[in-house]
């Protein structure tokens, strides 16, 4: 004969089989909650400047009697020295696209333009061919101001498109942002010696 089922007996078989509400459940729960384990503090990321190296304008030119620019397309960074090398800045930059839009060697500043429209050039079109001449304004990819080379088509410029810079997006010219080609053009003279590497 199976004894009646009573409360107690209940609660007894169900902490057995781990179905008992209360009393069964606070052994199982600590009484405090674990102590927080604080997150770790990482340094902010620095993302397509961390490869910035200084350069020095010995390494690049043999004298140092006008401003000096390099632009360096490996690190992605464009590099400034004033006349007398007091002055010395770097700029994150955006770099040609690929290997066959990449120019290198020494040029110079021939001409500067502040809000310039844009003509794409012939080879842009062929790779193009919905690309069209773009007076000044925001959708200008030349920018806010433009410092033309010795070497037709290539420029240092700004850009509207600020993710473009620290990548290869260009093709062919370095792009600045805005507020950066604004003080590089402020800085820079017509005749400003420039080597590309």
């Amino acid at each position: 004969m199976v004894p009646p089922c009573t409360r107690r007996r209940f609660l007894i078989a169900a902490g057995a089989a781990g179905l008992a509400p209360g009393a069964a459940l606070a052994q199982q729960v600590p009484a405090d909650p674990p102590p927080l384990i604080p997150a770790p503090v990482l340094p902010p990321a620095r993302r397509n400047i961390s490869s910035f190296a200084s350069q020095d304008w010995r390494d690049h030119f043999e004298r140092l009697d006008r401003v000096s620019i390099v632009c360096d397309t490996t690190s992605r960074a464009l590099h400034y020295w004033n006349e007398d090398g007091s002055d010395y800045r770097i700029y994150p930059t955006s770099v040609p696209a690929s290997e066959e839009l990449t120019k290198r060697g020494y040029t110079k500043v021939v001409r500067k333009r502040v809000g310039p429209d844009w003509t794409p050039t012939a080879s842009m079109v062929e790779r193009n061919p919905e690309l069209r001449y773009m007076p000044p304004g925001p959708n200008n990819p030349l920018g806010t101001h433009a410092m033309y080379l010795s070497w037709p088509a290539y420029l240092i410029h700004g850009t509207h498109d600020t993710r473009k810079i620290g990548r290869p997006s260009s093709d062919g010219c370095i792009g600045l942002y805005n507020f950066a080609i604004e003080e590089l053009f402020a800085l820079t003279p017509v005749g400003a010696q420039v080597r590309i590497i």
